[in-house]
Parts: structure tokens; C-alpha cells; sequence
């Protein structure tokens, strides 16, 4: 019972005013692609799961977001009594049938088309993947262009799969229709929406 217990420790300390700061960098990181942006402190969250994912969740999920969780997520029972009790969020077994996808090891992603891409009457009805990486401001640099960057932006991290840009580039035939991405480093997040494109990769 003392994991449970702490396991639904609050997760906002101030629900609304917090779901509205991080719906805004959210908002802002989607419109300004590959640029980091800060989610505010002090967001309760399961040990397992980083703050910005848990400030993704508390912001933006509630009883009509399906959520599929990777198996280090899945198989922390403290993560799916939080996600339960803070946001009644559904968990599904299936990720095609996902609004958002939590993954701790993105170094093992499943493959993109498993994951719901939209239709072409509704393609906003596609999967969000929010990845915990090991950093946004340290590793190999590449480069993006794309709908709200100014030629191309510069991004140095460490992503798993090592391969993301490039599985990503399924979005280009798909559109509209396609695959969004967070990146989460602690606080850290940062968008790569379906109309972002690698330009160029660094070591």
C-alpha cells in the first residue's frame, strides 16, 4: 500500500494555472519545431516518469485519451494507477488505437505504422509519441527544416532510436496524415511535428 500511496501523491500543486502554463509550451514548442522549451517545477509524478511527461498528462489527458504505455511503463503499476487517478486516461493494449504514446526505452520503438496514423477525413485521429531521451542539449547535432523554423534549426541531443529522423520521413508520403513526436529530457521537451524534416545530420 506504500507504493500505491505514493503513487497518487498530487501531481499539480496548482491544477489549473499549471495545465494552462504547460498547455502553452506545449502549444509553443508545436509551432516552433526542434526549439527546447521548459515546463514549470514541481509537478508530481511517478519516480519512473520524467516531468514533462507527467505535465504532458496532467495537461492534456483525461477519460477520453487513450494511452498506450512501452513495457517499462506498463509494467510499473505505480505509473498506471497515477495516470488512473489524475487524468482516467484509458491504457490500451493496442497502439494503433492510441491518442498518445508514453515511452521510456524509445531505443525500442515499435515501428511507426503499429501506432494510429490518421485518416483522410480525420487526420488529426493519429498517435502522439512522447519519448524519454537522455538529453536535449547534449550529442550529435542535426538539423530541421520545415513549417515554423526559418531555414533550418539546430538540434544537439541524444535521441533513441538512433533512427527517428529516419523513420519519420514515413510522415512526408502520409500527409496530412502522419506522426507527431515530444522529446522529454527532465523538464526539457521538444516537438517534432509530422511537417518536420531532417535536413542534415551531425556526429
Amino acid at each position: 500500500m506504500q507504493s500505491l500511496d505514493h503513487a497518487l501523491q498530487p501531481g499539480f500543486a496548482d491544477k489549473v494555472l499549471s495545465a494552462q502554463a504547460t498547455f502553452r509550451t506545449v502549444m509553443e514548442a508545436m509551432a516552433r519545431p526542434g526549439q527546447v522549451m521548459q515546463v514549470e517545477d514541481g509537478v508530481g509524478r511517478p519516480p519512473s516518469m520524467m516531468a514533462g511527461v507527467a505535465a504532458i498528462a496532467l495537461t492534456l489527458f483525461d477519460q477520453e485519451t487513450p494511452i498506450w504505455l512501452d513495457a517499462p511503463l506498463s509494467g510499473a503499476p505505480d505509473i498506471g494507477a497515477w495516470l488512473k487517478f489524475h487524468t482516467g486516461a484509458p491504457i490500451v493494449a493496442d497502439p494503433a488505437l492510441a491518442s498518445f504514446a508514453l515511452v521510456a526505452a524509445p531505443e525500442q520503438l515499435p515501428d511507426l505504422r503499429s501506432f494510429a496514423l490518421g485518416s483522410a477525413d480525420y487526420p488529426d485521429r493519429s498517435t502522439t509519441l512522447v519519448l524519454q531521451v537522455a538529453s536535449l542539449s547534449v550529442g550529435p547535432m542535426c538539423q530541421l527544416r520545415g513549417p515554423g523554423i526559418d531555414g533550418t534549426v539546430s538540434l544537439c541531443a541524444s535521441i533513441a532510436p538512433a533512427d527517428l529522423f529516419a523513420r519519420l520521413s514515413i510522415n512526408e508520403a502520409l500527409f496530412p496524415r502522419g506522426i507527431d513526436v515530444i522529446l522529454v529530457d527532465g523538464r526539457s521537451l521538444v516537438a517534432i511535428p509530422r511537417t518536420t524534416r531532417l535536413a542534415a545530420a551531425g556526429g
